[in-house]
């Protein structure tokens, strides 16, 4: 065993969990990389490329080398960062990216290969013979794609999403992060502290002493403060992977990632944190010294050493050694010596090398031996070579911030010559603040200080007052690095541990005049590994550098990108999946029609009933064709409340509305209704409906169901950014009222019996007036006197909690009228019966001309697309919208199907329109259909082809009025 003494791990409790097979112990508040060291497992993955033998290299989520599966079945994870995974009993893991077992490899004969497999091979590999590319490269590549695998099971866990907001966000819980939270909370402003460990601390729990009291207790004490804090919340577990405009931030929660039965509980939840101000105190990752064979398993960060040994009581190894250009590495070798593991020799590469209780040496490391595991280094010094015996070897190269967040809004990074690593530069996310490590104050003191200067000024910008809180004495000695890239040799020196990117790599993308950053990274895969480069671009840049003679300044960087850690599809997804994938939303009337037996149907995000079947009706033909004869006889109630519904109001609405509709709407009296026309800008039919004005300052706008939501933002767009001075409020009121439609010859019988005191008739009531008013008894309503069917009809709409109370008492009341409730189907059938235009023919692509409503578009004003409407192209279309019905009744009409006259050619020069609806007709006997037809006015009782190439059929049909039943409009006037 290699467990040490000490550590912030629960010894009081063990856990069991397994890896490739085998059952292993560890205890509460290990990772699954600290439990497996303190097992003797050294070797955990292999690289992508060559398939090497690779160990843990780190001990956060910079990690490149420890990637694991954990779970099986459905819960199957690849991935995973054995570092960051929490332990739990149960857990199930196993290594990945390998064929046979993890020890004996037979994809690592790739390695044997490895010089034909040199950087941006495949670029000039996989392009000849061409007609390889598709049978033979395509295939392998894919095959070869990706480390692990998914289990291709639907995915079994719930996520979720949520909405917050602070005054000031702190992204990391080390020192700067909790010496800025505290300060900002003790403001009484609202904080949000985030932080991707299970444990408040960041690198405070990984060295011994510093501060002036044991760690543990201070943090004990501030969460004990934290707790008291209503204004302050702590999200643990939680990793803020980018930052977007206006200071919205993205998070990942893993709420139970860290159990083995979730309960019930979601698994990840997606954060949308919007800061009006923003603390990164998110530190600093360890650089590595490249040198020969320098990825064998027990190499790793010498920080990655320190935290094993302070925070989990683990080493990997009896006797370690150190390589190091700074104080960083005796540290290493102190805080080990003191665990009382052995120090076989700390490689200094400075050179004036101190004085110390172990054993030191000048030089540098210039390889290794240890096929699955290190055995010992070699240690060159003055031309002379030593091998020096030790189980594991920590590198020390320096620090380099983790800016990534402050880089993305394309904010460069900035060399910083004096503390040799890029710090964040001008051009990053608005009110973000870097702070800590992650600017370059590297000491325990300088970090404390800096995160509560860092809130005092954030708070300041905000109009909070802070006071800068009593902080703890702490160490204040910051990194030192003596500047050393890599070190010379023969053998291949690893930069990226995932994609086996070497310094040769480098060179050689140097040699092929990659030289840009961008381009480096594309030509060797340098930094595109799950973790993102953060152990690995700095160095490459450094390398570069060296090969152009060109400092670091001048060589460039990348810009980073989210997320700053992977992120799963499906905490990006919500738990957007399943019947979650699109919610489905209720129409008042939902539960009543269910109770009818009523068949649904999804229209956009609704669920409308599509008709109501009776005993004895042996098909859905049947029901509808009821349905259809008891509205054009009697009458019938449909629910339409799924109409877009907007309200207007303001002295400027009907100005307003004059510039948003193709025709007037400003004239347009109290008390009356309009039937409306939209254009997008290119002149094209966007949408229509009817515009109702209830009051002087008041209208009440419908638009289609597919376009409610996207009329509503339109509109809002111009109320804000085109016309901001005009006096005019929006709001959509489409969930606020249940709206039902009552059609037929009998409506106004029917109606009467529930409207309070208001004439219905003729006179009283015409053809399109609108009212507010109350029904059955004092409920407040709105009535339009529109028709979709072309029967007389009526719209009523009554608070929502109201529908389905008065679809039941419509039907209940014009019993002895007929009154039938009807769906989707029949209201299909009457508005195509009628040539009413609807989402089928508004499909963008259709003008108002084509639609026969060009005299709409109102020459005397200007409105969005007037203009664009009227030219030439446009105006001169001769498709216009026709009926069809079939020549032989028995014979079907089908929607797209496309229209040839008779004996024509049938290809896309002779084509002539296309049927956009079609129906059976109980009215008519025979299917009809909608279509637009050129010159289609002017052929009147010709018959044409209607080709259906899909399923082979050609249909004769006989080109009528669109407008089926009632052409003159009578009925719908009566």
């Amino acid at each position: 065993m290699s467990r040490l003494t000490g550590g912030l791990i629960d010894r009081s409790a063990a856990l069991s969990f397994t890896f490739d097979g085998r059952t292993y112990q560890g205890h509460p508040g290990d990772t699954l990389a600290s439990a497996l060291l303190a097992n003797d497992v050294r070797l955990m993955g292999r690289s992508f490329k060559y398939h090497r033998p690779r160990g843990v290299f780190s001990a956060g989520s910079e990690e490149p080398n420890a990637l694991v599966q954990l779970r099986r079945g459905a819960r199957q994870e690849p991935n995973t960062r054995a570092t960051v995974a929490e332990l739990f009993d149960g857990l199930h893991a196993t290594s990945q990216n390998r064929v046979g077992t993890l020890a004996f490899d037979l994809m690592a004969v790739n390695d044997l290969v490895a010089p034909v497999l040199a950087a941006g091979f495949y670029y000039k590999t996989f392009m000849w013979p061409r007609a390889f590319w598709e049978k033979l490269y395509e295939p392998v590549i894919r095959r070869a794609a990706g480390l692990g695998r998914l289990s291709q099971l639907p995915d079994p866990d719930a996520y979720d999403t949520g909405f917050l907001h602070a005054d000031l966000l702190v992204i990391g819980g080390g020192a700067a992060g909790l010496a800025a939270a505290l300060t900002a909370a003790r403001s009484g402003a609202r904080v949000i502290l985030a932080d991707e460990d299970f444990r408040l601390g960041g690198r405070l729990l990984a060295e011994r002493d510093p501060l002036e009291m044991p760690v543990p207790d201070w943090i004990a004490a501030l969460e004990a403060e934290f707790a008291s804090l209503p204004n302050l919340r702590v999200m643990r577990r939680t990793t803020i992977w980018g930052t977007f405009d206006h200071g919205v931030h993205g998070a990942v929660e893993r709420v139970s990632d860290h159990l083995a039965d979730p309960g019930g509980r979601v698994r990840q939840t997606l954060w949308r944190i919007t800061a009006k101000r923003t603390i990164l105190a998110s530190g600093a990752t360890e650089r590595h010294i490249p040198f020969a064979d320098n990825d064998r398993p027990g190499i790793m960060l010498s920080g990655a050493l320190r935290a094993y040994a302070n925070r989990w009581a683990v080493t990997p190894a009896a006797h370690v050694a150190i390589f190091t250009n700074s104080e960083e590495g005796h540290r290493t070798a102190r805080d080990l010596a003191a665990k009382g593991v052995g120090i076989a020799a700390v490689i200094d590469a400075r050179p004036d090398v101190p004085k110390t209780e172990y054993r030191t040496l000048h030089g540098h490391v210039t390889g290794s031996r240890g096929r699955l595991g290190l055995r010992s280094v070699q240690v060159t010094a003055a031309g002379r070579h030593e091998w020096v015996d030790c189980g594991a070897l920590g590198v020390a190269g320096g620090w380099n911030p983790n800016i990534q967040i402050a880089s993305h809004h394309r904010g460069r990074p900035v060399w910083d010559e004096a503390a040799q690593t890029f710090l964040a530069g001008p051009g990053g996310p608005v009110g973000l603040t870097v702070a800590g490590a992650a600017a370059g104050q590297g000491s325990t003191a300088q970090a404390l200080a800096s995160g509560a200067r860092a809130a005092v000024a954030a708070l300041a910008d905000l109009g909070i007052a802070a006071q800068l809180p009593a902080l703890p004495v702490a160490e204040d000695q910051a990194p030192d690095a003596t500047p050393l890239w890599h070190v010379p040799g023969k053998g291949r020196a690893w930069v990226d541990f995932q994609n086996d990117v070497t310094v040769k790599d480098i060179a050689l993308a140097h040699q092929e005049n990659m030289r840009p950053v961008e381009h480096l990274k594309r030509w060797t895969t340098l930094g595109m590994a799950t973790d993102q480069g953060k152990t690995a671009n700095v160095t490459a840049i450094a390398v570069m550098s060296e090969l152009t003679g060109q400092p670091i300044a001048a060589t460039g960087t990348t810009v980073f990108r989210p997320p700053y850690t992977p992120v799963a599809l499906s905490v990006l997804g919500g738990g957007d999946t399943g019947p979650q994938f699109r919610p489905r939303r209720l129409t008042p009337t939902h539960s009543w029609a269910e109770a009818q037996g009523a068949a649904f149907t999804e229209v956009g995000p609704w669920m409308r009933a599509q008709y109501f079947p009776r005993p004895g009706e042996a098909t859905w033909r049947d029901s509808v064709d009821r349905e259809v004869l008891a509205v054009r006889a009697g009458v019938g109630v449909c629910d339409v409340t799924t109409l877009g519904k907007i309200d207007v109001q303001g002295a400027d609405a009907g100005a307003f509305l004059d510039r948003v509709y193709a025709n007037a709407m400003a004239s347009l009296k109290v008390g009356m209704v309009r039937y409306g026309l939209m254009l997008r800008e290119d002149g094209f039919v966007w949408d229509d409906g009817t515009c109702a004005r209830l009051a002087e300052t008041q209208y009440v706008v419908t638009t289609t169901t597919a376009n409610a939501g996207t009329i509503y933002r339109h509109m809002e767009f111009c109320r804000q950014c085109l016309w901001p001075d005009l006096d005019v409020q929006l709001i959509s009121t489409t969930d606020a009222w249940a709206q039902l439609a009552v059609a037929g010859p009998r409506a106004r019988d029917l109606m009467s019996r529930i409207v309070d005191g208001v004439d219905l008739s003729n006179a009283g009531f015409p053809f399109m007036a609108c009212a507010s008013l109350t029904v059955c008894g004092g409920l407040r309503a709105r009535l339009f006197r529109i028709s979709f069917s072309g029967e007389l009809a009526y719209e009523i709409a009554v608070p929502a909690r109201h529908g389905a109370a008065l679809m039941a008492r419509l039907v209940e009341a014009g019993a002895d009228l007929g009154a039938t409730p009807y769906g989707t189907e029949a209201l299909g059938v009457l508005r195509i019966e009628k040539g009413h235009a609807a989402g089928n023919e508004l499909n963008g692509q259709t003008t108002a001309q084509m639609l026969g409503l060009g005299r709409m578009v109102n020459p005397k004003k200007d409105s969005i697309g007037a203009v664009m409407s009227r030219r030439a192209g446009m105006v001169a279309d001769r498709r216009v919208l026709v009926g069809l019905v079939p020549v032989d009744p028995a014979h079907s009409v089908v929607a797209g199907s496309h229209l040839f006259a008779e004996g024509a050619v049938q290809d896309t020069d002779h084509d002539q329109g296309w049927i956009t609806s079609a129906c059976h007709s109980p009215h008519l006997g025979s299917a009809i259909g909608l279509g637009f037809l050129e010159d289609g006015a002017a052929r009147m009782g010709e018959v044409i082809i209607a080709a259906n190439p899909l399923q082979g059929q050609q249909t004769a049909l006989r080109v009528t009025s669109p407008h089926f039943i009632d052409p003159d409009g009578g009925r719908l006037r009566d």
